[in-house]
């Protein structure tokens, strides 16, 4: 079983180990693929119901062998621009914690889908939002989401938490969410209070 203290930034980034940039190579190389499913109204309407929506595809029990609770990873990819659409998970070298370095590993969407399969297949996850900082301008937004990760719908108290830094637009019709850079809280770099709940929302 995959330890509960790595964060699905480190389980991604090792399950990947460089595939994320191949196949993003790869990708390139290929026809454009085709539009995802279109988006269930109520998903896209809001800023607020995208992000909603985000969070709760996501989330879900342990992925059975049969594909007992799969996520509905149709649903996930209706949610992103679909040739804008990007993840990317940073990861901090902790060895010298006085200049941290941190790498980024890009992915489309359907990468992230190929490899939460994987990992959500050795333990149940629950994320949710705990505190916003949002920007909109124009057709522009950028939300600064605090998240709690959970192994359990009902568990007390979270294994990680950390900051989805996402960017989304709206069309004239509905909202797409364009990237999704994350960040998780480790010893050496905690979450300070502004972005924790109980902070003033803006």
């Amino acid at each position: 079983m995959i330890s509960k203290l790595i964060s699905p930034i480190a389980l991604l980034a090792l399950l990947a180990g460089g595939a994320a940039t191949t196949l993003y190579a790869s990708n390139q190389e290929e026809a454009a693929p085709a539009r995802p499913a279109p988006a269930a109204p109520e998903d896209v309407e809001s800023l607020d119901a995208i992000i909603a929506a985000l969070y709760d595809v996501i989330s879900g029990e342990k992925i059975g062998p049969n594909g007992e609770n799969q996520r509905d990873w149709d649903r996930f990819l209706s949610l992103f621009h679909p040739e804008l659409g990007r993840l990317i998970p940073l990861r901090a070298n902790a060895k010298d914690p006085e200049n941290p370095k941190w790498q980024a590993m890009g992915m489309e969407p359907a990468d992230y889908v190929t490899m939460g399969k994987t990992w959500m297949s050795s333990q149940a996850f629950y994320e949710k939002e705990v505190h916003r900082v949002e920007e909109v301008f124009g057709g522009i937004a950028h939300v600064w989401s605090t998240y709690e990760g959970r192994d359990g719908k009902d568990a007390e108290k979270p294994f990680l938490r950390g900051v989805n830094s996402i960017q989304a637009m709206y069309d004239g019709d509905r909202w797409w969410i364009l990237v999704v850079a994350w960040d998780a809280e480790r010893p050496d770099q905690p979450l300070p209070a502004k972005y924790l709940p109980g902070a003033e929302k803006r």
